[in-house]
């Protein structure tokens, strides 16, 4: 980080919100006549660019007895095609010295290289190919599904954190998809064969069904040339058009038990609450993204400093909410049982609720609001200053069916939350007839 960045940061509780936010960088978009839409986003700043392809396909799409599919596949676009045998793509990129990967989440799949402007057609040209001639053979098939079998083994079955979330989600999510794992249950991903895959990439793997995102050191111009090299060449298709996730809005209180070799009790209480895709209201969401912030976004929120330092009830505590879903979200709160404490989890959550339940009563005061303001967009604003994060926001919303303006209205948009926004939300969303909670329990052995 720079001097002059630090300096912003370290005195940005003094200064006007407004005087927070930065100049929107150039950003141009254009869409093929295949149906691929390019986002192109100018930043000179430095001499090197991210390319990110962003499908319209992740984990709420997979029909039952098939979760992990759209992961499972994300691994297999790195196995061949017509240009490149196993590896090799990846081997290119690596000799470049470029930073590149893939990710799957539950709208997106998602590959990115991000490396020098004059490298940019080989990413473009490695994607193109990838996308539309995988070769997607048996004999890769068997034993990468080994890989992320063991995989899941190590980043869920063996961690009771995650175990705890996975179990949560599922009665999270009553009326929909969104409730299976991205990586997939173990039993699917033991009997997921290349048929299935092969079906995914040709009804989701089309230019009509993603967006390319370029965020760097490039020129509309240059981008577009050579987007229609590459891209411009594969054919329009067929493809199934992803739906939207949609809850129950009162599913009712919902409750899981679970044992964990775990030191302390885990608390996690998650309530169902639109995404900026679903609420009618783009200010609700933006009232959600700063209750998460004023609860348990700092030192200073409301979980962290009351329950966490001054009672020392909990050892940890954290909320979360993602608002870039295609379909609704979740509000969620983590506190981890202080191991020297006495209560029990149901006489910790009473306290929780106290808490929920006094900003239901009076909204925050106007300092309060405005510090978690203050410290939402200062945390954005550094985010922001990577290319790669950036790609990240622009193909979100793209992804989720929103424009990637967006992005630059953001702090205009949280400038006009108001405290009594905050209290509405609290009133209406985190209520026992949208909450599911799990309660982690140390097994007798660890007792």
């Amino acid at each position: 980080m720079n001097i002059a960045r630090s300096r912003m940061l370290l005195f940005s509780w003094l200064l006007p919100f407004s005087a927070l936010a930065e100049p929107a960088q150039p950003t141009h978009e254009f869409t093929l006549d295949n149906g691929l839409k390019v986002v192109v986003r100018e930043d000179h700043r430095a001499p090197v660019v991210t390319s990110q392809l962003w499908f319209k396909v992740g984990s709420s799409d997979e029909p039952p007895g098939q979760s992990g599919l759209s992961h499972a596949l994300e691994h297999m676009l790195y196995k061949g095609s017509s240009k490149t045998c196993v590896g090799e793509a990846s081997a290119i990129l690596d000799k470049l010295g470029a930073s590149h990967n893939a990710f799957t989440d539950k709208d997106v799949t998602t590959f990115y290289q991000t490396l020098q402007p004059h490298q940019l057609a080989v990413a473009f040209e490695l994607t193109a190919d990838m996308m539309s001639t995988a070769r997607l053979r048996a004999e890769d098939f068997i034993p990468e599904l080994a890989v992320i079998r063991e995989e899941r083994r190590l980043r869920v079955d063996d961690e009771p954190d995650s175990i705890a979330q996975e179990r949560l989600m599922r009665i999270a999510h009553p009326a929909s998809s969104n409730g299976a794992p991205i990586i997939g249950w173990m039993h699917d991903l033991q009997r997921l064969n290349t048929e299935e895959l092969r079906h995914w990439y040709q009804t989701r793997y089309a230019p009509g069904n993603a967006t390319l995102v370029i965020v760097g050191d490039v020129t509309l111009e240059k981008v577009k040339t050579l987007a229609e090299r590459y891209f411009g060449a594969l054919p329009a298709k067929p493809f199934v058009a992803a739906k939207t996730s949609l809850e129950l809005a009162e599913p009712g209180e919902r409750k899981i038990t679970l044992r964990q070799a775990i030191s302390a009790p885990r608390l996690i209480m998650a309530f169902n609450v639109p995404s900026l895709a679903t609420a009618e209201n783009r200010r609700t969401v933006h009232a959600l993204r700063l209750l998460n912030t004023l609860l348990a976004g700092s030192n200073s929120a409301r979980l962290s400093k009351r329950l966490q330092f001054a009672e020392r009830l909990f050892s940890s505590t954290s909320s979360e909410y993602n608002a870039l879903y295609r379909g609704d979200s979740l509000f969620t709160l983590n506190a981890h049982l202080n191991s020297q404490s006495t209560v029990s989890l149901d006489q910790a959550q009473s306290r929780i609720w106290e808490l929920l339940d006094e900003l239901k009563a009076t909204p925050p005061d106007p300092v309060e609001l405005e510090r978690a303001r203050t410290h939402l967009i200062a945390r954005q604003i550094y985010d922001r200053d990577g290319i790669e994060h950036q790609a990240d926001q622009l193909g979100a919303l793209e992804s989720i069916g929103l424009s990637w303006r967006l992005m630059d209205e953001d702090a205009d948009e949280l400038n006009q939350v108001t405290p009594e926004d905050i209290q509405r939300v609290a009133q209406t969303y985190l209520t026992r007839q949208r909450l599911s909670t799990a309660h982690v329990l140390v097994e007798k052995t660890h007792e």
